[in-house]
């Protein structure tokens, strides 16, 4: 009967290799939205982006046959895609017109550690040194990466960021909290963002009656395939990805991934013609060493956690 425990680890390597590829999708998806919001507006790219992800997630469900999140619980779960999305990327676009991209970047680079924060609080968390220390290490491989001198914003700017930062940690913590209780990974995501896609609406026709601008003068091919490529890889992929894992992986350990997003983001940008200093390059390495020392960390514990507890009573063995 011990051996039926063999599977776990494999089963943690692909909740490991989900988060990585969550973030690649983020960080990805961020360098090609570069490409879209050169042309078109961020509340409407942000709609137009929701709009693809929320069709393509309707399609993968009915083939599926999968069901939106029901009872007290999912619908919750659902409508946490008005806080991330929604909320979430509203603020941060209306706080980058008043900051640098470098500082947002930079701002963004603090949510793990609201998140370890809040799992600690509300869920019981235990945040040990070998998950502070490796991501005090990581923080500091992303400012190598990020650093700009001219760095700069008003404080507005910054206080609307940082709200969109809180918001997402919460979106992390209360995702994790009511997971559990609904077993529809494409539904959940698909509730999510019709919420978040009816957010983002209301937001574009609020900007339109306040006399802003919300339609492009023009559009090229290239901005119109940003922009579809964006939405599949940012919200349908990425968000796909990160609740299936986050059903089995600690919202604090799930959160190390994230240091990951602006590794693969600068990466990407590297094709479009970026260019990084050595330094930069040496934060990179920093970063992606310090998340491997987290999830190896994580595991090892928990694997034998795991066994204890399995052999002791079967009906904790999703306790991770």
């Amino acid at each position: 009967m011990n051996r039926q425990t063999k599977p776990a680890p494999s089963a943690g390597r692909l909740h490991v290799l989900a988060l990585i590829l969550a973030a690649a999708c983020w960080g990805g998806g961020t360098a090609i939205s570069k490409q879209a919001v050169e042309e078109v507006p961020p509340l409407t790219l942000l709609a137009v982006q929701l709009a693809v992800s929320v069709l393509f997630l309707m399609a993968v469900t009915r083939v599926r046959g999968d069901r939106m999140p029901t009872g007290r619980e999912g619908r919750l779960l659902g409508r946490l895609g008005l806080l991330n999305p929604g909320l979430a990327y509203a603020l941060s676009l209306i706080g980058l017109t008043g900051i640098t991209a470098s500082l947002s970047v930079l701002l963004w680079a603090t949510e793990p550690i609201f998140i370890l924060a809040l799992a600690a609080l509300v869920l019981g968390e235990r945040i040990g040194a070998g998950l502070l220390l490796p991501s005090a290490v990581a923080v500091a491989g992303l400012a190598l990466i990020l650093f700009d001198p001219a760095a700069s914003g008003s404080v507005v700017g910054i206080v609307l960021t940082l709200a969109g930062v809180v918001a997402c940690a919460v979106y992390t913590v209360a995702a994790r909290r009511w997971l559990l209780g609904s077993d529809s990974t494409f539904g959940i995501v698909l509730a999510q963002q019709l919420h978040a896609l009816g957010f983002a609406a209301v937001a574009v026709a609020v900007v339109a009656l306040a006399g802003g601008e919300v339609l492009p003068a023009s559009v090229s091919t290239a901005a119109i395939v940003s922009a579809l490529v964006s939405g599949l890889m940012y919200y349908a992929f990425a968000y796909s990805l990160y609740i299936w894992a986050l059903r089995s992986v600690r919202a604090s350990v799930a959160a190390a991934s994230f240091y990951l997003i602006p590794v693969f983001g600068v990466a990407l940008g590297f094709v479009f013609g970026e260019r990084l200093a050595p330094l930069q390059w040496a934060g990179a390495a920093v970063v992606v060493a310090s998340v491997a020392v987290i999830t190896i960390r994580a595991a090892q514990p928990s694997s034998a956690a795991a066994s204890t507890q399995i052999a002791a009573t079967p009906s904790s063995s999703r306790t991770l």
